[in-house]
């Protein structure tokens, strides 16, 4: 019966995780990220206003040009700027990664110089781009949904910001 109980434990863990996180993905560390191209992403380009975290966000993404896409992403609460995003997806041999900065309301960095948090190629589907826990979902032309996986005091959650263009 404690076999029993502990295997039922470690499956509800499991089961809350996975369900926590329906929307996004993790990168399996020794995996391989499948073959894309810029092309496939380029649906995300556009200016993009949305709310999250009691406040309006913005986000700016360019076409592809130069292997890359940039994108800007500012959060402002309270009539004043939180924080900013800096980062893009750039086109690496045969796949994508996704890659950002923070920076605090005085354009302060919050990662070291030379870091970045990249994240890996997961998966492409016709609709959805899933990078190592963020995931990008096409709605339709004049909407687009970002899921996120934030981990805050050793918890993760699963934020979703929904997006109109602007």
């Amino acid at each position: 019966m404690k076999h029993f109980a502990s295997v039922f434990t470690i499956l509800f863990f499991i089961a809350i995780n996975c369900s926590a996180q329906e929307n996004t993905l993790k990168f399996i560390e020794g995996s391989t990220s499948p073959s894309a191209t810029l092309q496939e992403a380029s649906w995300i380009s556009g200016s993009w206003k949305g709310e999250a975290f009691g406040g309006i966000t913005e986000e700016i993404w360019s076409p592809p040009l130069g292997d890359s896409m940039m994108f800007s992403f500012k959060l402002v609460a309270d009539n004043k700027v939180v924080f900013y995003e800096l980062g893009g997806i750039r086109q690496v041999d045969d796949t994508l990664i996704f890659q950002l900065k923070h920076f605090g309301n005085d354009f302060k960095g919050w990662e070291e110089k030379d870091e970045t948090i990249d994240a890996k190629l997961v998966k492409i589907e016709e609709n959805r781009i899933y990078f190592d826990q963020f995931t990008f979902e096409k709605i339709n032309e004049n909407e687009i949904n970002i899921y996120v996986v934030v981990k805050d005091n050793g918890k993760a959650e699963e934020i979703k910001f929904t997006y109109k263009r602007d």
